[in-house]
């Protein structure tokens, strides 16, 4: 899904470089195929940053396509405003601190019109509460039956904007548009009949409270155009 926009969008802007931030590179599935995008006819360059603790740097010391990534606290990352045409953000906002001071960064990064692509997990979810209360070694043993010998755990932070109802107020108060929006069961296919029968219990005991139905959110959302600088680059 994400591919065919990026793509949609490059085509749109024929005969200039797209350039691409990956923000959250080392937890990146295949909801973006950076492959695809590189083998397009359109000319694309990506550049990849992520949040600097323990899991991140085992991740780009164990995985030769993430090398040149670079990591940081990503509230004074350098990023430049109106540098990039397409942000990408994958699984990145339930686990760092100051979500919204980093999500505003990289909106900030958008050139107008630009696309903000997003997956995270949400803390309404069965599986969000889960992994934001089980201690650490039942966290470590619920990540190595999702995501076998990758690093991890990441941290569990989770945050009000980590969920639907943050994320939409995000978009409503700055003035974005959400374009697609998708709930998915992350790896259900591959998980073990204990983890999903524990989000099934997690969401009876709460009442509904917590959903067992989706793990994930993704959303495709937009800048809105700026008719101000369009005028004065006229």
């Amino acid at each position: 899904m994400f591919t065919k926009f990026v793509l949609d969008y490059a085509a749109q802007h024929e005969g200039r470089t797209i350039t691409l931030l990956q923000a959250g590179c080392t937890t990146a599935g295949d909801e973006l195929d950076l492959d695809a995008l590189r083998g397009s006819p359109y000319d694309v360059t990506i550049s990849l940053v992520d949040d600097d603790v323990p899991a991140t740097r085992e991740a780009v010391a164990s995985r030769p396509e993430l090398t040149g990534a670079i990591l940081g606290e990503l509230r004074s990352l350098p990023i430049a405003p109106r540098s990039f045409d397409v942000v990408h953000c994958p699984m990145l906002l339930h686990r760092i601190d100051n979500a919204e001071l980093v999500l505003g960064r990289l909106v900030a990064a958008l050139r107008p019109a630009g696309l903000l692509l997003m997956r995270t997990c949400d803390r309404q979810t069965a599986a969000g509460f889960l992994d934001r209360t089980l201690p650490e070694p039942a966290r470590a043993a619920m990540w190595r039956s999702d995501h076998g010998s990758q690093p991890g755990p990441y941290p569990a932070i989770y945050e009000p904007i980590a969920s639907a109802s943050g994320i939409e107020a995000y978009v409503t108060r700055h003035g974005l548009a959400i374009a697609h929006r998708q709930t998915c069961r992350a790896g259900a296919s591959a998980r073990p009949a204990a983890g999903l029968a524990g989000r099934r219990i997690v969401a009876g005991l709460s009442r509904g409270r917590f959903i067992s139905s989706y793990d994930e959110l993704r959303y495709v959302i937009r800048k809105p155009e700026d008719r101000f600088a369009r005028v004065l680059q006229e």
